[in-house]
């Protein structure tokens, strides 16, 4: 059996069908292979799907990915899981390196490719929390993604909804329910509380 496994860390990732071109890719190469689907971020050792195919996954079997980062970050986690897959006697191809096995080659260039994976990752996380430092450094800075209406088109709203309901100051503003209501809650805090 051939098996491909597919996986993104990110909702958005999703949305931008990475699920689908990491699928095609492999489709490409090996029309029948039964591919397993995963949103999981790749700093976490436990993934269960990725753990239901590694079980799934016999003698003279195929594992195919992407590439290697989509199996593992780290390079301890990637050793751990490529080795125990060569000892079971299961193929894994990883479509931009090529196959795996034993050789000392092999195991020499995938070593170095788990390390860079880290390494890139490991940058990542800080120039986030570098960029991240520097914006608190801004007494405008908010944590979260910024707000979408103004103070104006809320006291709008809720206006509205003092002779209308959710839905119909819904159509008329564009506001989600749960925005006109979470506003909505947070004036009668305020209000409360002053």
């Amino acid at each position: 059996m051939i098996y491909g496994y597919v996986r993104v860390s990110t909702k958005g990732q999703i949305d931008n069908n990475s699920f689908e071109q990491q699928k095609r890719e492999i489709l490409t190469k090996y029309s029948s292979a039964v591919i397993y689907r995963e949103q999981f971020t790749g700093t976490t050792t436990d993934r269960p799907v990725l753990n239901k195919l590694l079980v799934a996954l016999e003698a003279n079997d195929t594992l195919v990915i992407t590439k290697l980062d989509r199996l593992a970050r780290t390079t301890t986690e990637g050793l751990e899981v490529i080795d125990n897959l060569l000892k079971r006697n299961v193929s894994i191809h990883i479509l931009n390196m090529g196959y795996i096995d034993n050789s000392p080659s092999s195991v020499l260039i995938y070593t170095i490719f788990l390390a860079f994976a880290k390494f890139e990752r490991d940058m990542i996380v800080e120039r986030t929390q570098t960029g991240k430092a520097i914006a608190k450094l801004d007494p405008d800075f908010r944590e979260g993604r910024p707000k979408t209406y103004g103070e104006k088109q809320i006291a709008h709203a809720l206006e509205l909804l003092e002779s209308k309901t959710y839905k119909q100051v819904g159509e008329l503003t564009g506001m989600s329910k749960s925005t006109l209501i979470r506003a909505k809650r947070e004036v009668t805090a305020r209000m409360a509380a002053g």
